[in-house]
C-alpha cells in the first residue's frame, strides 16, 4: 500500500469523521480528500514534470492538503523549513531535484472546487513517497528517499500496536522535516483517527493543548517533557484523559518518564527509537504500569527495545553498534558516495534487501531489552583515553540532580546544564566517586533551558557555542 492508499481507505470507511484540526478549523476526511484532489489538479497544471515537490513545513491547513495532493500526483514530498538559512534550503532542494516549490498556499485552491476530479497517475509502492535530509559530517545535507513500500510494515505495526482508529485524536508535534511526523499523519489517516496540529504557542504548553484538544495519543521528543515541567504545568493528574504517550528523537530519561506518567496516570508511556533511514522507528519499549517494575538502566534512560518483530538486527560485539534490516530499510542516499560504510555486511549498489543499515548508535542489552548508550561519534579522546560523552552526561544527571545535560568536548571538558547555577567545585566533588578524574568536566555552564533545534531536539551545536 502507498501512503495515499492508507488515507483513501479511511476516507471510504469514515468520510464524515474529522481528519484534521489545524489553524482553528476542522476538516472531515471527505473534505480533505476533495481539497487535496483539487490541489492535485492545480499542481499538475503548474507542471512539476514528474519531479519532487518542495513543501514548506509550516503548521497551516493547506500544507496538509498539499502533502496529500503531491502524493496524488505520484510525486515525492520534500518538506523544508522556511526558517532555515536560504542557502541550506536551496542546497537541499537542489540535491532532491525539486521541480516545483510551494512557497505558500496562495497559488493553490483554498478548498474543494466541487468539480469531480479524475484519478491521478498510478502510484507504485516502489515509488519514492518523501525525501528528508539529515546533516552530513561534511556540512552537506544527506538526502534520504523513502519509498511507499518502506512505510507499509511500519504503519501496520504502529496502527495495531497503538490502537488508533475513529475517535482517537493524535498530536502532531513534529515538524514535517522530521520523520516522526509520518507517524503522526499516517497512523491517524491510516486508521480513521483525527490529526490535531498545535501552533508554536501550544507546543510550549503541552498540558493545556492535550486537555483543550482532547488528545488521546501524544507523541513528541522528550525535551517537551522538560519544557512543561519548567513552566510548572506538568502537575500530577493534570492530563487525566490521555491514554497513549510516545517519545522518540532523543534519549528519554527515567526521570522525564516519571514526571509524564504522574501527569497522565491513565496513559501508557513508551520510548521509541529509529533513524530516518529505517523509516521512523524500529524499536519500542512500554514502561510497566506498576512503577515498582520499572527498569534501572546503566545510564538512567528508558530502554528502547526490543526491535520490531518484522525486522532483523545485529549488535556489533566490539563497538556495540546497532544494525537493522528488513522492509523499513531505505535503499540508499541520494548521493551514492554517502552509502560508503553504511551497510552491513558491505555491499555494492543496489544494496541487497537482506543487508542491514548501520545506525551509528551504540546499544547494550540490559535485562533482556535494548538500551541506547549514545552515538559512536560522541566518543572522544581525553588524556589519550577514549571517553563516551553519554556516560558523563548520565553521571551528571544522576549525581548532580540536573534533568538536562550536554557534555561538550574541547580544550576543557564542559557540562552545559539547565538549572540554577551551582558551584563547579561542589559539582566536581559529587562526581569524584563515580567518574575517573579525566572524565569529570572542568567547566559547568548553567542556563535556563538547553537550546532546541527546529525539530525540538536538544541542539548540541548551540550548547557547544555557549
Amino acid at each position: 500500500m502507498t501512503l495515499l492508499d492508507w488515507f483513501r481507505r479511511s476516507t471510504e470507511a469514515y468520510p464524515d469523521e474529522v481528519a484534521l484540526v489545524a489553524g482553528g478549523a476542522e476538516f472531515t476526511y471527505r473534505h480533505l480528500d476533495a481539497w487535496s484532489a483539487t490541489m492535485a489538479s492545480a499542481l499538475e497544471r503548474r507542471g512539476a514534470g514528474g519531479r519532487p515537490v518542495g513543501l514548506p513545513a509550516v503548521r497551516e491547513p493547506w500544507v496538509y492538503a498539499a502533502y496529500l495532493a503531491i502524493l496524488r500526483c505520484g510525486l515525492p514530498v520534500v518538506p523544508f523549513d522556511p526558517a532555515r538559512p536560504s542557502a541550506h534550503v536551496q542546497r537541499a532542494l537542489g540535491l532532491a531535484d525539486v521541480g516545483v516549490v510551494l512557497d505558500d498556499g496562495t497559488s493553490l485552491p483554498s478548498g474543494p472546487d466541487g468539480v469531480p476530479q479524475a484519478d491521478g497517475p498510478d502510484v507504485s509502492d516502489n515509488d519514492v513517497a518523501y525525501i528528508l535530509f539529515t546533516s552530513g559530517s561534511t556540512g552537506t545535507p544527506k538526502g534520504i528517499p523513502i519509498r511507499h513500500r518502506h512505510t507499509e510494515a511500519f504503519l501496520r505495526h504502529s496502527i495495531d500496536h497503538h490502537a488508533a482508529g475513529p475517535g482517537a485524536r493524535l498530536s502532531q508535534t513534529f515538524g514535517l522535516t522530521f520523520d516522526p511526523s509520518v507517524f503522526d499523519l499516517f497512523v491517524a489517516w491510516g486508521s480513521g483517527a483525527t490529526l490535531v496540529v498545535p501552533d508554536r504557542a501550544q507546543l510550549l504548553d503541552p498540558v493545556r493543548f492535550v486537555n483543550d484538544q482532547r488528545i488521546t495519543h501524544w507523541y513528541s521528543v522528550p525535551s517537551l517533557v522538560s519544557v512543561a515541567h519548567r513552566t510548572g504545568n506538568l502537575l500530577p493528574g493534570s492530563m487525566p484523559a490521555l491514554v497513549r504517550s510516545l517519545f522518540a528523537g532523543e534519549q528519554l530519561t527515567l526521570a522525564q518518564a516519571a514526571l509524564w506518567a504522574d501527569a497522565a496516570p491513565a496513559s501508557t508511556v513508551e520510548n521509541h527509537y529509529g533513524p530516518t533511514e529505517l523509516t521512523v522507528t524500529v524499536t519500542g519499549y512500554r514502561l510497566p504500569a506498576d512503577r515498582e517494575r520499572w527498569p534501572s538502566t546503566s545510564n538512567g534512560t528508558v530502554p528502547i527495545g526490543p526491535v520490531y518483530p518484522h525486522l532483523s538486527h545485529r549488535i556489533d560485539p566490539d563497538t556495540g553498534e546497532l544494525s537493522v534490516g528488513g522492509p523499513q530499510r531505505f535503499d540508499g542516499y541520494l548521493d551514492p558516495a554517502d552509502n560508503t560504510g553504511r551497510f552491513e555486511p558491505p555491499a555494492e549498489l543496489p544494496v541487497p534487501a537482506e543487508h542491514r543499515y548501520r545506525t551509528g548508535d551504540r546499544v547494550a542489552i540490559e535485562d533482556g531489552v535494548l538500551v541506547h548508550l549514545g552515538r559512536l561519534d560522541n566518543q572522544v579522546k581525553i588524556a589519550g583515553q577514549r571517553v563516551e560523552l553519554g556516560e558523563i552526561e548520565a553521571a551528571v544527571r544522576e549525581h548532580c540532580g540536573f534533568a538536562e545535560v550536554v557534555v561538550v568536548p574541547g580544550q576543557v571538558l564542559t557540562a552545559v546544564y539547565a538549572g540554577e547555577p551551582a558551584s563547579p567545585a561542589q559539582l566536581r566533588g559529587r562526581l569524584r566517586a563515580h567518574l575517573p578524574a579525566h572524565m569529570i568536566p572542568k567547566r559547568f555552564v548553567a542556563c535556563v533551558r538547553l537550546p532546541l533545534n527546529a525539530n525540538g531536539k536538544i541542539d548540541r551545536g548551540a550548547c557547544a557555542a555557549m
